[in-house]
């Protein structure tokens, strides 16, 4: 694949927030995309919106909110499984879902450098990978994970990890993918 044909992701976790953006520049970061459904943090104040949002502008990187159309908690009900678990093969079927997608591969299309954001540190254990690397996968983008100053794992790496080896199955065949936890 293209290296430019990539779209980066990262998570925060318990980082602070001088790391996080010496992570976003390490990569050249333009635009960060909060894809937090609730763009706030409980347990690291830094990551809530304003504050992010101020922290990383007067470096230069811009801020975009999609929480709304990729967020891993929807308010569509009709997403979650009987047993409480965002259910991603409904999610990605949704019209929000699928409107901001195209917007990342727009953003893809026009070349710039955007990575999206979450608060689980590890790709594997958040929609991220599961759901939005997946699908853009499909349509030849690749999702690079930012996991440290110049350290990355390909989608298929985190997919590996989720699977046990068996990423390919996963991603191109029918596949079962749901959210860690239960959230109704």
């Amino acid at each position: 694949m293209a290296l430019e044909n990539n779209i980066f992701s990262i998570g925060y976790g318990n980082k602070d927030i001088n790391d996080f953006i010496l992570e976003l520049e390490s990569f050249r970061i333009e635009f960060l995309i909060d894809i937090r459904s609730k763009p706030y943090s409980k347990f690291n104040e830094m990551f809530n919106q304003k504050l992010l949002k101020l922290a990383i502008e007067t470096r230069g990187i811009k801020y975009g909110f999609m929480g709304d159309s990729l967020g891993g908690l929807p308010s569509d009900r009709s997403c979650y499984t009987q047993n409480n678990k965002v259910d991603y093969n409904i999610l990605k079927t949704k019209d929000f879902f699928i409107e901001g997608l195209k917007r990342l591969q727009d953003a893809n299309e026009k070349k710039y450098k955007v990575c999206v954001m979450c608060s689980e540190s590890n790709p594997k254990d958040c929609h991220r990978a599961k759901l939005i690397g997946v699908e853009l996968q499909k349509v030849g983008i690749e999702l690079r994970h930012i996991i440290g100053v110049s350290k990355e794992k390909t989608q298929i790496q985190v997919i590996s990890e989720i699977t046990k080896g068996d990423g390919l199955t996963t991603l191109f065949g029918e596949d079962n993918l749901t959210s860690r936890k239960k959230y109704i």
